[in-house]
C-alpha cells in the first residue's frame, strides 16, 4: 500500500489555498516572461535582504518543501564579526536547533513575487523562516512583525504606515576593490571614494532633481514595474540628498516595501557608477543627516474608520489615537535599538536639528519625536515618529510601534499635553548612543514579553558587539568627541552595506 508523501509546506499547513492560487500564477509568469533565475531572498536581523538565486526547476521545489539556508549569517553583526560560537551546545543562542550552524528551512511567500525590471530574466521572492520542525525560527525578523501585527488584528485593529524616507545619491570615485582594501571578518572594507552629485543647502531646489534626472528616472521606472506605490521623488537639503515618499500600506506590505525599495536604489545606483546610501550621517563634513520618518495610523477592523480621527472634532487626535502614542513614548528610549539601530544613527538626534531628542508629541510641530499631521475632523488624521534612521530593519521598526501602542491602548497610557518647545520641554531624553539604548532595551519587560527573551537577548549580543568594535576603534585612534564626529569606523562599516 502506497503513502502520500507530502512537502515540507504542506507537512505543517503553512500555506492558504489562496495562496496555492498565487503560485499558480507565479509559475505563469515564468513561462510567459521566460524567467530563468529567482532571487530567493530573507530580511536578515539588520533588516539587509540575504539571497540565493535558484534556477526555476529547483525554486519550484522549493515552493513545496522551502530553501535549506545556512544559520550562518544569523551569527554575524553589521561589520561580520561572529557574535556566537555555533559549535558549543546551543550554538551560542542557548537553542539546541541552532547546536553546530544547522540549516533551517525559508518559505517563499507567494504574495511577494516580483519580476526585477533590472536584471534580466530574473524574479525575486521574500521568504519566512522555520526550524526543522515546522515552528517559526525565533530570529526572524519579518516573523516579529508579523505576530505583533496578527495580536493587533485580535484586538480589532489594523496598522497602516507610509514611508517617508532620506537617503544620499553619490557618484563612484574609486570602488576600492582592490585585495587590500577588503578588511575581514570584524573589519569592514574601505568605503568607496565618491563625488557628490549635486551641491546642497538649497532645499526642493528643481534644478537638481534634473541634474539627477536621468539616474532617478530608471529608479523611478523600476519602483513603478515592481508596483510600489512612491508618490513623491525631493531633494533634500544636504548635498546629494533625496528623499521618497510612498502612499499608506498595510503593516506587513510596508516593511516589506521598505526592503525592496532600498534594494532597488542600491542595485540600480551600482549598475550606473553611483551609491545609494541609506547609512544615517556619512564621514563627509558638509553633509547632513538623513531620516526616515514613519507615518502611522489605526482604522477599526469592524468600521474601517480611522481611530486616531477625534469624533467631536475638537482636537486633531481622538482618545484612542493618544493612548497609542502614548504607549510609543513610554517605550520610547527601549524602542530606539529598533529604530536607530547604528551606532551613526544617534548623531543625528540633537537639539534644534529637525530630528527629536527627547520623548515628546505635538501638533504639526517637527521638532518633536511624534508629530500629528492633519486638522480636527479630518478623515486622514496621522502621525510621524521623527526618530528613525534609513538603516534601520523595517520589521523591526513597524513592529516596535505596534507593540508600544497597543500597550498604550491597552493601559490607557497619557502621552502628556502637546509639545510648544520641543527641545526645551521635561520630557524623556532619548538615549545619546546606542549603547544606551541597549541598556534601556535590556530593563524593558514589554518588548521582552512580546517578541520573547530569546529574541531581545540575541539582538542585545548582536548590538554590543558592534558597540565593542566601534569603542576599540575609537581609543586606539584617541577620537576625540566622537559621539558627535562621524569616524571613518562608521564610514566603513554603514556606507555601502547600508
Amino acid at each position: 500500500m502506497s503513502q502520500t508523501s507530502f512537502g515540507f509546506v504542506d507537512m505543517h499547513n503553512l500555506r492558504t489555498k489562496e495562496e496555492d492560487e498565487m503560485i499558480e500564477r507565479i509559475k505563469a509568469t515564468i513561462k510567459e516572461q521566460d524567467i530563468r533565475l529567482i532571487r530567493v531572498a530573507w530580511a536578515d536581523q539588520h533588516g539587509i535582504s540575504r539571497a540565493k538565486s535558484m534556477t526555476v526547476p529547483a525554486f519550484l521545489g522549493a515552493l513545496e518543501n522551502g530553501l535549506e539556508f545556512n544559520t550562518g549569517p544569523l551569527f554575524f553583526d553589521t561589520g561580520s564579526a561572529i557574535v556566537f560560537n555555533p559549535f558549543i551546545e546551543g550554538g551560542g543562542f542557548d537553542s539546541e536547533e541552532m547546536t553546530g550552524c544547522p540549516n533551517y528551512r525559508l518559505i517563499p511567500d507567494p504574495s511577494t513575487f516580483k519580476v526585477l525590471p533590472w536584471a534580466p530574466h530574473t524574479g525575486w521572492i521574500l521568504t519566512d523562516a522555520y526550524l526543522k520542525d515546522g515552528r517559526p525560527l525565533p530570529f526572524d525578523s519579518r516573523g516579529i512583525l508579523r505576530q505583533a501585527l496578527n495580536e493587533f488584528k485580535n484586538a480589532g485593529y489594523e496598522y497602516v504606515a507610509g514611508i517617508e524616507v532620506e537617503w544620499h545619491l553619490m557618484k563612484i570615485e574609486d570602488n576600492k576593490l582592490r585585495p587590500e582594501y577588503m578588511g575581514g571578518p570584524g573589519v569592514s572594507a574601505e568605503a568607496p571614494t565618491v563625488l557628490s552629485s549635486a551641491r546642497g543647502y538649497q532645499y526642493h531646489l528643481e534644478s537638481h532633481l534634473d541634474e539627477a534626472d536621468s539616474i532617478l528616472q530608471e529608479i523611478y521606472n523600476a519602483l513603478s514595474l515592481l508596483g510600489l506605490p512612491l508618490n513623491t521623488i525631493e531633494d533634500e537639503w544636504g548635498p546629494s540628498q533625496k528623499e521618497f515618499t510612498f502612499a499608506p500600506l498595510n503593516g506587513l506590505d510596508a516593511a516589506d516595501t521598505m526592503l525592496l525599495f532600498r534594494n532597488t536604489v542600491k542595485q540600480i545606483c551600482k549598475r550606473h557608477g553611483y551609491i545609494g546610501s541609506f547609512m544615517c550621517r556619512p564621514a563627509f563634513s558638509s553633509f547632513v543627516s538623513s531620516g526616515w520618518h514613519l507615518h502611522q495610523s489605526i482604522n477599526s477592523i469592524a468600521t474601517g474608520e480611522n481611530l486616531l480621527k477625534d469624533k467631536r472634532q475638537l482636537e486633531p487626535l481622538s482618545q484612542t489615537g493618544k493612548h497609542f502614542i502614548g504607549g510609543i513614548l513610554k517605550h520610547a528610549r527601549a524602542s530606539t535599538v529598533f529604530t536607530t539601530p547604528t551606532i551613526n544613527g544617534f548623531k543625528r538626534l540633537n537639539p534644534n536639528s529637525l530630528a527629536p531628542d527627547r520623548a515628546g508629541w505635538g501638533d504639526d510641530n517637527r521638532g518633536a519625536m511624534l508629530r500629528v499631521i492633519g486638522a480636527p475632523g479630518e478623515k486622514n488624521i496621522r502621525f510621524e515618529n521623527r526618530v528613525g534612521e534609513p538603516a534601520a530593519n523595517p520589521y523591526l521598526y513597524l513592529a516596535s510601534q505596534i507593540i508600544a501602542g497597543l500597550h498604550g491602548i491597552q493601559e490607557k497610557i497619557d502621552p502628556g499635553l502637546s509639545s510648544r518647545e520641543a527641545y526645551n520641554e521635561e520630557r524623556e531624553l532619548l538615549p545619546i548612543s546606542l549603547r544606551e539604548a541597549v541598556e534601556a532595551l535590556k530593563k524593558d519587560t514589554l518588548y521582552r514579553n512580546k517578541m520573547g527573551d530569546v529574541f531581545v537577548d540575541y539582538i542585545v549580543k548582536m548590538k554590543e558587539s558592534e558597540i565593542s568594535r566601534y569603542e576599540a576603534f575609537v581609543e586606539e585612534n584617541n577620537i576625540e568627541n566622537h559621539e558627535r564626529v562621524v569616524t571613518n569606523w562608521e564610514q566603513r562599516e554603514y556606507f555601502d552595506l547600508f
